[in-house]
């Protein structure tokens, strides 16, 4: 398994790298702003990005959303305070797989890392119940009806920042087939957009 870090503290660095070589992760490349990482991506792969959200210059989640941009789909795990309300929505939406706080137990640093390789959205940071709270969509309305296992993978998807083409690609279905789940889906938790969709379902804990 191998990593990027970026993060515009050295000690931070530092510290991260220590603890991840300890649980068998090795760091390609260190970086201390987002466009030195995309600098550094452009030369060699990593499996997994794990990026600070907050650096000068270019932010993590700038530097997110141009390496999307350019279609690289490297999973990036964001590390965050979560002091800022909308920062889970704008990482989001740009295409993060995962946020972590920061004072995450190392076993759940390792767990995020391998889980996020190997495709999964972590919808939440690993303090589940205190970030669901922090970020409860006001309206916790029951859905209109259960939701399907196609249905849930769609509203992973949508969490982790896909287009409608990227999810027909990755589900291999056709793009009509998932712009119409996805009018079901908003249909079925009485949302008018793909965000409020994802909020209301994870604070009812569909995803």
């Amino acid at each position: 398994m191998r990593v990027a870090l970026a993060d515009d503290q050295a000690l931070v660095r530092a510290g991260l790298r220590a603890l991840l070589e300890r649980l068998g992760i090795s760091v390609a490349f260190e970086a201390e702003d987002g466009q030195d990482l995309l600098d550094a991506l452009l030369l060699q792969r990593v499996d997994v990005v794990l990026s600070d959200i907050r650096m000068p210059g270019l932010d993590g989640i700038a530097a997110l959303r141009e390496l999307r941009e350019t279609g690289d789909r490297t999973p990036v795990l964001l590390l965050t305070t979560f002091d800022d309300s909308d920062l889970l929505l704008h990482a989001r939406e740009a295409g993060a797989q995962g946020f972590l706080l920061k004072d995450a137990a190392p076993e759940d640093l390792h767990e995020a890392i391998v889980r996020v390789a190997g495709g999964e959205t972590l919808l939440a940071p690993v303090s589940t119940d205190p970030v669901r709270a922090r970020y409860r969509f006001h309206d916790e309305a029951p859905p209109h009806d259960t939701f399907g296992e196609r249905e849930v993978a769609i509203l992973r998807l949508l969490a982790g920042g896909y287009s409608n083409k990227e999810i027909a690609r990755s589900l291999f279905l056709a793009e009509g087939t998932v712009k119409n789940y996805v009018s079901t889906i908003l249909d079925k938790l009485g949302t008018r957009d793909r965000t409020r969709a994802v909020l209301k379902a994870i604070t009812l804990r569909i995803i």
